[in-house]
């Protein structure tokens, strides 16, 4: 592989990188939006502010945390994963 090839990647990864790291905040800020109102309208209550605080029940604290964690992650994982193979132009069925 010559130096411009290695360049050329390094560049095209940076901006790989930067473009997915925006669309997972993105998809991160989304989640958080939608499983807080998911939550109020299950509930019939705002989500636990600080799970720490000690009039939320640890059983809510601890449903809060994993619905929202695992959401997040995943709407990170899959914003992240659409935002490389969109820069990468590979098309969908194939994989690298």
């Amino acid at each position: 592989m010559s130096d411009n090839d290695e360049k050329s990647e390094n560049s095209e990864g940076a901006g790989t990188k930067a473009l997915a790291a925006l669309a997972a905040f993105g998809a991160a800020w989304v989640a958080r939006k939608v499983i807080t109102v998911g939550w109020k309208q299950v509930t019939g209550k705002e989500p636990p502010g600080n799970p720490e605080d000690p009039h939320v029940g640890v059983g809510e604290a601890i449903a809060w945390a994993v619905i929202l964690g695992a959401s997040i992650q995943a709407a990170r994982l899959v914003a992240m994963r659409a935002a490389t193979r969109k820069m990468r132009r590979v098309p969908a069925g194939e994989s690298q």
